[in-house]
């Protein structure tokens, strides 16, 4: 990379962090803003191409991995039926229904150049529709089956678009074949993803340093996705997997690296989907073919993006209802519109090799679905859902019902364990006794934040709770104590050292005050 390209990224990536800090504030849904100033932005900047090697090594690994650390494993078995029908069934349901749309419209198309695109515009990107819903508190279990859909729906597309490329660029297609390959991908990145994540999960409980093993953890999805693709396994199965794992075991790590793990992925997220969102407008210049009149172009694009919109929806109501339980209309109807496509389609279709038949349309329709897709059911997706009215209300208040006992259970075991420890009261020097009374008084307030959650958060006469108003003055007491230490460092009677080491206490406090 020269460094002139390297300066036009690092300019895409500034604005396109200042334009998330924007949307953040005001509360504006970030991917879309994203895109649409991308959009807005990609006829005056700098040609910035996408490059797909890009997208595929090095940001869908961290991606796919920290969504996965994130899931719930348990909640996910409970949602088997329906992700599978998802991530395997509609991908390779949208890729025949656009496959055949396309070859219709352009009949000197070839066949599997045509499912080549289907498969390439089959899988959505959730992350700007789970952004919402959680926003907006969608139910538990629609937001699970959406996150466990975008985890595995890519490895389906991509193997699909591989068979399906190979079928144009020389091999002859056979079914048996394309299902050998298919079989194997996802077998081998099954297999590939449990050994390394046995293997992670005994090796970074033992390296016992939060720095240490949050920095092994950054690598794990990149050799894992490596690892996998080596033997052309699905490197995003491979992924999934050793993330799932490794997220249902954090408990067996030390506070510190769960603190730490925390803080990384999160800000490796917002940077990496910034970024992304921000390519997606951006390559407006890259992908309008010549050869077609701008009439022409524009029913292709209408055409194919409305076939992958209506096959969602022709695949899963009729699906939604083989499950046990069957789900009300609305959330069906919602699981329907979030089909929002994202950058694994548009670097799918950057990946096709120069002198592909048909390439520069494939290319300028898989963005236009990218956009259309983002715009159109992007920006209605929160009106959609306030207007059918899918909340998860009932399962909030469950949860802090839950929560409270729970704690309260907890909290019970610490103050027994303390009593088993201590020796009998009469027995306790003036010391012991205040450093116990404090113990459980701390233990008290604990157990009344958490049942006082089930009234709101306000007391009688909605005036504030206890633990709120004990939040409020502690916080304000705090912003007092750190005004004095950056004084005294200000004045050199404390050396910066000693200023970060109290900040730190500080700031531990303030973060479980807010908790």
């Amino acid at each position: 990379m020269n460094p002139e390209t390297a300066l036009r990224l690092l300019l895409v990536a500034a604005g396109a962090l200042l334009v998330a800090g924007v949307a953040r504030r005001r509360g504006w849904p970030a991917p879309l803003l994203l895109v649409l100033a991308g959009l807005l932005a990609s006829p005056l900047v700098p040609q910035v191409e996408l490059d797909s090697h890009v997208v595929l090594l090095v940001l869908l690994p961290p991606l796919l991995y920290s969504a996965a650390l994130d899931s719930s494993y348990l909640r996910l078995r409970e949602v088997t039926r329906p992700v599978a029908l998802l991530s395997i069934g509609l991908v390779l349901f949208t890729m025949v229904v656009v496959g055949f749309v396309v070859h219709l419209l352009v009949p000197g198309l070839p066949m599997a150049a045509a499912f080549a695109l289907g498969a390439i515009v089959a899988p959505p990107d959730a992350v700007a529709a789970v952004a919402v819903g959680r926003r907006l508190g969608l139910p538990r279990r629609t937001l699970t089956i959406l996150i466990g859909e975008s985890l595995f729906n890519d490895a389906t597309a991509l193997t699909a678009y591989r068979v399906a490329l190979g079928a144009v660029t020389g091999s002859a297609f056979e079914f048996a074949g394309a299902a050998g390959q298919f079989l194997f991908a996802a077998l081998g990145g099954v297999v590939i993803g449990v050994a390394l994540a046995l293997v992670s999960g005994w090796v970074l409980p033992r390296l016992r340093d939060p720095l240490v093993e949050n920095a092994v953890m950054l690598l794990i999805p990149f050799g894992a996705y490596l690892a996998a693709e080596q033997v052309h396994a699905s490197g995003v199965i491979s992924v999934v997997i050793v993330g799932l794992y490794l997220g249902s075991r954090m408990h067996r790590q030390g506070f510190g690296t769960r603190l730490v793990a925390a803080g990384v992925w999160k800000v490796t997220d917002f940077v990496l989907e910034t970024i992304v969102f921000a390519l997606i407008g951006l390559q407006l210049a890259y992908v309008i073919p010549r050869e077609y009149s701008a009439w022409q172009l524009a029913g292709y694009a209408a055409a194919v993006l409305a076939a992958a919109v209506l096959a969602r929806f022709a695949w899963v109501f009729p699906t939604s209802y083989l499950q046990k339980t069957r789900p009300p209309v609305q959330n069906v109807v919602i699981v329907g519109w979030a089909g929002m496509r994202g950058v694994v389609s548009l670097a799918a279709a950057f990946a096709i090799p120069a002198g592909f038949p048909g390439r520069d349309l494939l290319l300028f329709l898989t963005f236009t679905t990218v956009i259309g897709t983002l715009l159109l059911q992007g920006l209605t997706f929160p009106a959609l859902i306030r207007r059918l009215k899918v909340t998860s209300e009932q399962e909030v208040y469950e949860d802090n019902l839950a929560e409270a006992a729970a704690k309260q259970a907890a909290i019970q075991a610490g103050l027994d364990r303390l009593n088993e420890i201590l020796p009998p009261e009469d027995e306790l020097d003036e010391i012991t006794r205040d450093v116990v009374g404090q113990l459980r008084q701390k233990t008290e307030r604990r157990a009344m934040s958490a049942w006082e959650r089930l009234g709101g958060g306000t007391g009688q006469g909605g005036s504030e709770t206890p633990s709120a108003l004990y939040r409020r003055l502690r916080g304000e007491m705090l912003e007092a104590e750190r005004g004095v230490m950056v004084r005294l460092r200000d004045e050199r009677r404390i050396d910066d050292e000693v200023l970060r080491r109290v900040m730190a206490e500080l700031d531990f406090e303030e973060a479980i005050l807010e908790r």
